[in-house]
């Protein structure tokens, strides 16, 4: 299909309005909402996939330089093997009385990829998942608080930190994120700290009654020299339970955890996205003294025991391991990443880069920078592209794919950096509202 008559509007559009009227916000995730992408003309829904490529509800693909299932597809949608492990489960029966076996053979694989583990438990979502590692680090510890840095899901647990010392503060440390029905005795039960900051850290788990620490290794930056060191050191001084977030990290420079580049264990680890290659699982493993504490409370659900999950996962990994996917996809960003600061330098605009190399992103240093990322999903768009200020990179992202994008890219950026020599409003650009914006993390 032309650029001339891609359309901008049909079925998914309509559908979105219809959504919008029958499920609060529209659908289940925030970022998948079209509000946050280009209102109005986002086409909401897919059909089908296969490799880089989405097709809407009225048949027009799109290769996604974008979010690629929100990072869950390293390898390329509807990866043939990893259908055919779950087809298999779907025609042999996917949940019975008995359990599946996929989840014994799933956790002695990711034991044995981490050598600080020695037992594992598994859920389906990374919200959920978390929830489980801090119930599980708190029952170990015997200490209620929770320090933290980074995003980890949507339970009252986390969201509390927006309670902050009373409601004049509320979403003060997390912004866009509402502690709305989260009970405010919860306040005070969590304590943030930003990414990097020692003395910020150190003031976190000053409180006695600290007894978890919960962070992503890395996402937005690296880890500065004896940052984890030092972290490492003071959870095993005081006697706290250590947690990293990999649900986002993992996989994805090393096969395993992000920890395992930098060198420093944590106590216990929690994974998802990558490992079932957009199939629901996620796996939270640790130390036995610490994971054996989940037979001191009460952690279950009937549909963690299906089977999909953990056949996707297993089919995943070894597609994984043979095609050493960690080290393509970083390449593949890093690749992005030089061709963006390429780009910019030629048509003369500024960006600030953020992100690992497999999920990498920009922002435009201007204070149109949401209209410009609105700008560009919405011209991409015309030209066949699901594009954004991120690209989370994939098997399926090979060399001809990334020059196509860089190709229709360049017009675009070259419109961007007029509107920026000239002065004019980029919003007059726009076909309709500038996106949402997300909300501002920790790290």
């Amino acid at each position: 299909m032309t650029d001339s008559t891609k359309r901008t509007t049909g079925t998914g559009q309509d559908l979105w309005r219809r959504a919008k009227q029958i499920i609060p916000g529209g659908n289940m995730l925030l970022s998948k909402r079209a509000e946050m992408l280009l209102p109005d003309h986002w086409p909401a829904y897919f059909s089908r996939t296969s490799g880089a490529t989405v097709w809407d509800m009225d048949g027009n693909a799109y290769t996604d330089m974008f979010l690629m299932g929100v990072g869950t597809n390293t390898l390329g949608y509807s990866h043939p093997e990893v259908d055919a492990a779950v087809m298999k489960v779907v025609q042999d029966g996917n949940l019975s009385t008995f359990n599946a076996p996929e989840e014994v053979w799933l956790a002695e694989r990711l034991i044995a990829m981490h050598p600080f583990a020695d037992m594992a438990r598994f859920c389906r979502t990374g919200g959920e998942a978390n929830a489980v590692a801090v119930r599980i680090a708190r029952a170990a510890s015997g200490r209620d608080k929770v320090a933290f840095c980074g995003y980890h899901g949507w339970h009252d647990w986390y969201l509390a930190a927006n309670l902050a010392q009373g409601e004049m503060l509320a979403g003060h440390l997390l912004p866009g994120l509402e502690p709305n029905g989260v009970p405010k005795d919860l306040a005070g039960s969590v304590r943030p700290f930003p990414y990097n900051d020692i003395a910020a850290f150190d003031e976190a788990v000053s409180d006695p009654e600290v007894g978890v620490i919960f962070m992503e290794v890395s996402r937005n930056a690296g880890p500065a020299p004896g940052y984890l060191e030092h972290i490492r050191e003071t959870a095993t001084r005081k006697g706290i339970v250590l947690i990293f977030d990999e649900c986002t990290s993992g996989f994805r420079e090393t096969f395993g955890g992000l920890y395992l580049k930098h060198g420093v264990e944590p106590d216990m680890a929690v994974f998802g996205k990558t490992i079932g290659n957009g199939y629901a699982i996620t796996a939270i493993l640790g130390r036995r003294a610490v994971m054996e504490a989940a037979q001191t409370t009460f952690i279950s659900s009937t549909f963690w025991t299906e089977r999909i999950g953990p056949a996707a996962a297993l089919a995943t990994l070894e597609v994984m391991e043979r095609e050493r996917s960690w080290e393509r996809i970083t390449a593949t960003g890093t690749a992005i990443r030089a061709r963006w600061t390429q780009l910019a330098a030629e048509v003369g605009i500024t960006l600030d880069h953020w992100g690992l190399p497999a999920l990498c992103g920009f922002t435009i240093r201007s204070p149109h920078a949401q209209v410009y990322k609105t700008l560009i999903t919405q011209e991409m768009l015309r030209k066949g592209w699901l594009a954004g200020n991120s690209v989370y990179a994939s098997l399926a992202h090979d060399e001809a794919t990334v020059n196509r994008y860089f190709a229709d890219l360049a017009g675009v950026w070259q419109t961007i950096a007029r509107c920026e020599s000239e002065g004019t409003d980029p919003a007059t650009l726009l076909e309709g509202p500038v996106a949402h914006s997300g909300f501002r993390r920790l790290n």
